[in-house]
């Protein structure tokens, strides 16, 4: 195993990220991710096969998840706890070996689901969550739980002014590419929601269905 140099313990903004111009990636809730269309499992799997010796040549080894008709990659430089060179990296190759086997990449689909629980006392109850959930809360954010491995959903508990019951306390934040926003935003209005606030943008808008059930559609941008 080498080991890993100091300018691969650098992590990176989402602007970076940016800059970086990988198409085929999207930064969301602090990993990127891609979707690949691979149209039968054989390429699928051809796919992972290759991913997985770049990877292991790297060292640096990527999340995955393979079904009929897509692959899904997962990056993040855990040791570090963000975006790397490594990452970037191992990103460009992923994009070059589904060009070659011609799976065509679906950032439109990516997306990321997190419960938001609102309280005005998140000390009262993280025990709690932390102990129902079998989760840590994540370093630094202690009001944030997340599953690494990302086969649940986060749950963030969100400070907000007391007010009497009944009233919503969850609610659902979507993380999606900054350049799917508007197009998800305006289906969801199309679709008989509304505009609830908008003051947060672009780092999150709050919308609502017909029955005032309300939701955040997010980015990365605003939040760097």
């Amino acid at each position: 195993m080498s080991p890993t140099s100091p300018d691969d313990r650098q992590t990176l903004t989402a602007g970076e990220l940016v800059d970086e111009r990988l198409d085929d990636w999207r930064y969301l809730a602090g990993k990127l991710h891609a979707r690949f269309q691979t149209r039968t499992f054989d390429i699928g799997m051809s796919l992972l096969n290759q991913i997985a010796a770049a990877a292991d040549s790297a060292d640096h080894h990527p999340d995955v998840d393979l079904r009929y008709s897509h692959l899904d990659i997962t990056l993040r430089s855990h040791d570090v706890g963000g975006i790397t060179g490594r990452d970037v990296r191992l990103a460009r190759l992923v994009s070059q070996f589904a060009d070659g086997l011609g799976a065509t990449p679906l950032t439109a689909e990516l997306q990321v689901v997190t419960l938001a629980l609102d309280t005005t006392d998140s000390d009262e109850i993280r025990p709690f969550w932390q102990a129902v959930l079998g989760l840590e809360p994540e370093a630094g954010f202690d009001d944030f739980f997340f599953d690494s491995d990302g086969h649940t959903p986060g749950l963030f508990l969100q400070q907000t002014d007391a007010h009497e019951p009944p009233t919503q306390r969850f609610h659902i934040d979507i993380d999606v590419p900054a350049d799917v926003a508007s197009t998800r935003i305006r289906a969801a209005l199309d679709a008989g929601g509304t505009l609830v606030s908008d003051a947060h943008s672009p780092a999150w808008w709050t919308l609502a269905d017909a029955q005032g059930n309300k939701v955040d559609i997010a980015t990365w941008q605003g939040r760097d």
